[in-house]
């Protein structure tokens, strides 16, 4: 559904994306992830055509990004934070000016999500808090059924009520559409992405499936028989290694019960316990950011 390769976009002084690669699988819930300033946001306004790469290419549904047709647009729902809606106009007003635009508007799915949501048809939208507008921006982009949804921090700055609200509309379109999110509420897109990709840097650093990137990150404790202290040769793989009393605490990224036996062998002392736990989406990407802030620490 969405092929980028070698993105480049320089603002000024600061360069925002430095060559990004992103394959967007169709049928996918995508989770794109990164700190602030990541290129998050960047990215996903080049592939909707607000702007343009300095370099590299992109399609989306099978056409270049920078000549997307009123054919590819009407099967594309695009939602961002500060998403701008005609405040005049009521929620109601709103939804009668775009059905004339999508041939596949479905009324009643309309009416079912303006029903979940709790949307005040006969409210400006001007009169809304932030959540209500999210909530109509997505109610506007999904009657249409559209084959793509991209969202960019749909979740930023509300409470946990509306969030939730959100991403139950999202599941029900989980599969039918294929969703790119980026967001940091991970907890609440752990349940709903089917691949993640993490961007540091304006580079994607890598992009897997849910099911390889589960499979290969564990929490892992060591308990030895004697005061612990970190291996002088740790595996490249253990990120955030540290030690407390007896215990050796890391993130194995290329977790293999085999391999792992035979790497925590050469730990001095004793072992008394292993403990591998499977990560939450979350705890990954965590793992990943402060190992990341260390080792441009060191290189400082």
């Amino acid at each position: 559904m969405i092929d980028a390769q070698d993105l480049w976009k320089t603002f000024g002084s600061r360069t925002a994306l430095r060559g990004l690669n992103l394959s967007v699988p169709e049928g996918c819930a995508y989770a794109l992830i990164g700190v602030n300033g990541a290129g998050k946001t960047t990215a996903i306004r080049i592939l909707m055509n607000i702007l343009e790469a300095d370099r590299g290419r992109a399609t989306v549904l099978g056409a270049d990004s920078r000549r997307l047709s009123p054919r590819e647009l009407s099967q594309i729902g695009y939602v961002c934070q500060n998403q701008g809606l005609p405040r005049s106009l009521t929620v109601a007003d709103y939804l009668e000016f775009l059905r004339p635009f999508y041939p596949t508007w479905d009324r009643a799915f309309e009416s079912s999500l303006v029903r979940t949501l709790r949307l005040p048809l006969d409210t400006p939208i001007g009169g809304l808090s932030h959540g209500m507008r999210m909530k109509a921006a997505l109610a506007c982009a999904l009657p249409y059924r559209p084959k793509l949804l991209v969202l960019d921090e749909p979740l930023s700055g509300l409470d946990a009520v509306v969030r939730d609200e959100l991403m139950a509309a999202l599941l029900d379109q989980a599969g039918d559409t294929t969703i790119l999110i980026a967001s940091h509420e991970l907890s609440e897109i752990d349940g709903v992405a089917t691949h993640a990709g993490f961007i540091e840097d304006g580079r994607m650093l890598f992009q897997e499936s849910m099911t390889d990137l589960n499979g290969r990150f564990r929490e892992v404790h060591i308990t030895l028989d004697r005061e612990a202290a970190p291996p002088p040769r740790a595996p490249g793989d253990w990120l955030n290694l540290r030690t407390e009393g007896n215990v050796v605490m890391f993130v194995d990224s290329r977790f293999s019960e085999d391999r792992l036996r035979s790497e925590i062998a050469a730990l001095p002392g004793a072992i008394r316990s292993v403990d591998a736990r499977p990560m939450s989406l979350r705890s990954i990407f965590t793992a990943l950011a402060l190992s990341s802030r260390d080792a441009a620490e060191r290189r400082v």
